[in-house]
């Protein structure tokens, strides 16, 4: 009798090769698996709900699942469900609406729609439950989360859940977390969402964040909201709406006599897996017909990174120079939620592969007087000609101290960057260097002060990632403090902005590593701490004017941190930069130079 594994005795072969191709489908019809592929994953993000008017709650997120091992057809055309967001609904005192299901196949693989925003008392439970629950509003409670539940749970509670209290606008659950609250007028911000995971690459990097609440404050902006989730609007103003194929909970309207309409929730998204697996025992023969049709599982592998990525600081400017900018903060993990991005994600590479890992130099001071600019710092890059937030990232360098010799617009303005530099004392208002620059998805730093131009003149201090450059009163503005990171398991600060220059005393470096300003007279700037990506401080004036006084600090040097599973194995080189286990198991990278990194 044949049989189908070739005569072989021994555990039915049961296989899909489905080369682990990935789609991300938007919009409900058919998605046609390849010829091989019998079993599927699937990410799926059911429409979220949306915002209630006047102030009411945050429309709740749809509810989010990954689903492994479902059996699909060999090139059949499986049917999607993307489930559409609440309709948006105006004013005065009207509740949002549910977000629909999301599927995948049948009803059997789904995830529900988010909750609606709660305006009236009472509302019924189908209306405000859902994946994620719907805002309440004051003592009208909000919504439950994981409504129908599964394990694990697909989405939180809205604010107000179980009951509310009197005065307070509550924001819609996310995925990630329930909504938030507030009663001081602003509104609630909504639930976090969660990030994409790294076996599912795709346009889309988070979802299913929560609708903050409009404000009941006039000219004062609503809740926050998050990875899909739309913002409470204004006083008056309308609620902002979930994003589209993220199952973002819309935001409610503002208060006030306008009758503004509330945001509508985001439509869902199922992205797909086809599974390539083949269990059982193989005849050579099999095997051989499998690798000609190329679809027999080679030695590939998938996994995801996370990630701290911190440029080199900019150096601080000459003779009362502004502070230099830290240089880019990037990271996924170890650091506040609204900091970390998504990990990296690598699909089917090939065991062993090498990576490129460029970190960040500082920038250099200006020694001299002379119309040169402080050098800016050097971006850090992991992973160079990649896909920019999937395979590779790029933080930028800080921008340099202003100068008052060097050319700029006006002279003395600080450079732009990851952090910007603070100006110099021969100018005042906006003329400091903008932070974000180039701009990336989630902020990597912050502006630098401005300096002083009449007496006591001084320079500002270098923007920060966690805070903006001070103006310099007099003495040298302080730099802007940067940010902490635990990514390692031990939290540090980096990215710390350089003080300015003072016609007194210098300017403090911000907490990260970034230097100090020079005193009058005749200080030099501090250099920002090594591998802190510190911005260095400004120089002081001479003590006699016009003499030459003294130059600024170095920008400290970048860093680049990686951390896997502990099923990965790293290797790095060259040998100052160094491989370590964290305290949870996971692998960890540290580069403090240039170098490579493969993986295993």
């Amino acid at each position: 009798m044949a049989r189908s594994n070739g005569g072989i005795i021994g555990k039915k072969n049961s296989a899909s090769f489905g080369k682990c191709k990935v789609t991300t489908v938007t919009a409900t019809g058919n998605h046609t698996v390849d010829s091989g592929t019998t079993l599927v994953k699937a990410f799926v993000v059911g429409g979220g709900g949306s915002g209630a008017a006047d102030r009411g709650g945050g429309g709740g997120a749809g509810g989010v699942r990954t689903i492994d091992n479902i059996p699909v057809c060999a090139g059949a055309a499986v049917p999607v469900v993307v489930g559409g967001g609440g309709a948006k609904v105006p004013g005065p005192a009207q509740p949002g609406n549910i977000g629909n299901v999301s599927n995948i196949v049948s009803a059997c693989y789904q995830s529900a729609g988010g909750g609606a925003g709660i305006y009236a008392a009472c509302a019924p439970s189908a209306l405000k439950d859902g994946g994620s629950g719907g805002g309440g509003l004051s003592t009208k409670p909000g919504g439950a989360g994981n409504v129908p539940p599964t394990d694990p749970p697909q989405g939180y509670p809205g604010g107000g859940y179980p009951s509310g209290s009197p005065g307070y606008l509550y924001g819609g659950g996310g995925a990630g977390g329930a909504g938030g609250q507030d009663n001081s007028g602003p509104g609630g911000n909504g639930g976090t969402g969660v990030c994409v995971p790294g076996c599912f690459p795709s346009p889309i990097s988070a979802v299913a964040g929560g609708g903050g609440s409009g404000s009941d404050s006039p000219g004062v902006a609503g809740g926050t909201a998050t990875q899909g989730g739309g913002a409470g609007g204004t006083r008056p103003g309308a609620g902002t709406p979930g994003t589209t194929n993220t199952g973002g909970g819309g935001g409610s309207a503002g208060g006030g006599p306008t009758n503004d309409c509330s945001g509508s929730g985001g439509p869902g998204v199922v992205i797909v897996r086809e599974l390539t697996k083949a269990s059982g025992v193989w005849s050579m023969q099999s095997q051989f017909q499998a690798k000609s049709q190329g679809t027999w599982p080679g030695l590939v592998q998938t996994y995801s990174l996370d990630y701290l990525v911190v440029a080199g600081g900019g150096a601080g400017g000459y003779f009362k120079g502004g502070g230099g900018g830290a240089g880019g903060f990037r990271t996924s993990e170890g650091s506040p939620s609204p900091i970390n991005g998504c990990s990296m994600t690598f699909t089917n590479v090939s065991v062993g592969s090498t990576y490129d890992v460029t970190v960040g130099g500082g920038g250099t001071s200006t020694p001299t007087p002379g119309p040169q600019a402080a050098g800016a710092g050097s971006n850090s890059i992991f992973n160079p000609g990649g896909s920019e937030d999937t395979t590779m990232i790029t933080s930028s360098g800080g921008g340099y101290g202003g100068n008052q010799s060097a050319p700029g617009t006006p002279p003395g303005s600080g450079g732009s960057g990851g952090s910007g530099g603070g100006a110099s004392d021969t100018t005042s208002g906006p003329h400091v260097g903008s932070g974000n620059t180039p701009p990336q998805t989630k902020q990597q730093g912050n502006p630098g002060g401005v300096g002083r131009a009449s007496p006591p003149s001084a320079g500002g201090g270098g923007g920060g990632a966690g805070g903006a450059g001070s103006g310099a009163p007099g003495n040298g503005g302080a730099g802007g403090v940067g940010l902490a990171n635990d990514i390692t398991g031990s939290p540090v600060f980096y990215a710390g902005g350089g003080g300015g220059g003072g016609n007194g005393t210098g300017g403090a470096g911000g907490n990260g590593g970034g230097g100090a300003g020079g005193n009058a007279p005749n200080g030099v700037g501090t250099a920002g701490t090594a591998n802190t990506g510190g911005g260095g401080g400004g120089g002081a004036p001479a003590a006699t004017p016009p003499g030459p006084g003294s130059g600024g600090g170095n920008g400290g040097p970048g860093i680049i941190v990686i951390r896997a599973p502990s099923s990965r194995t790293f290797t790095v080189t060259p040998g100052v930069n160094s491989t370590s286990t964290h305290p949870g198991g996971d692998k960890l990278a540290t580069f403090t130079v240039t170098g490579t990194l493969t993986v295993e």
